[in-house]
């Protein structure tokens, strides 16, 4: 549960969402991509309420990658086209758009017409960033984005995100990933947010030690 928690989110920011297991990572995740709704509280985009906002709009725009995503018993081509062409967009655009996805994010050619079943799931995390790449969203929320790549791809990753204009809030337990790639860290312990701060006055072994303290107090309330 997540409580007595309030931020800010600055266009192209890129900001890093820390915190042991269970600290409420992916449900702040899927409150800003309006999967749940919050119980108290206002969340805004651009400073609307997003109770204004249709949920199918604010997902064009705040779109969330989660950690073990689907194709939809799609191709990988159709799952990245899919977006596209719910919007309505010109044959042409989409198969710019799709095109540019696959040689940003090196997807190769044979790839494109397997389905989930002929994947691992590195490989449909890999799909499901492009995906969401090629929708071009204001803000881009990826849930766990490293824990299926491998370093090459995580390489890959960090450069994209590096490059990108667009809004980057990454939830991540990847440390090292973090600091390379964020500017900003949001801290969650047990649902609160604790430390929010530039990531170069973070003291990183610091906080790995503390989410491990935390992970350590935890897995021995279940023993």
């Amino acid at each position: 549960m997540l409580r007595s928690l309030s931020f800010n989110v600055s266009k192209g920011e890129r900001i890093a969402i820390v915190g042991a297991s269970g600290s409420g990572k992916t449900s702040l995740l899927k409150l800003l991509n309006r999967l749940s709704d919050p119980t108290q509280g206002l969340l805004y985009f651009e400073g609307k309420p997003f109770s204004q906002i249709p949920a199918i709009s604010l997902r064009q725009q705040i779109i969330l990658v989660s950690q073990e995503p689907k194709l939809l018993g799609m191709t990988v081509q159709q799952a990245i086209e899919y977006p596209l062409k719910l919007r309505g967009l010109p044959q042409r655009e989409v198969e710019q758009r799709v095109n540019e996805g696959i040689e940003r994010l090196q997807i190769p050619r044979d790839w494109l017409e397997r389905t989930e079943l002929q994947m691992s799931v590195g490989e449909r995390q890999w799909v499901a960033i492009a995906r969401a790449f090629v929708c071009q969203p204001a803000i881009l929320a990826l849930d766990e984005p490293t824990a299926s790549l491998d370093a090459r791809r995580q390489d890959q990753l960090l450069k994209l995100l590096s490059d990108l204009p667009q809004t980057v809030l990454v939830a991540t337990h990847n440390l090292d990933f973090a600091a390379q790639c964020c500017l900003r860290v949001l801290h969650l312990h047990r649902g609160e947010l604790i430390h929010n701060e530039a990531s170069d006055r973070v003291d990183w072994q610091e906080l790995r030690d503390a989410i491990a303290h935390v992970e350590a107090e935890e897995s021995a309330e279940w023993d």
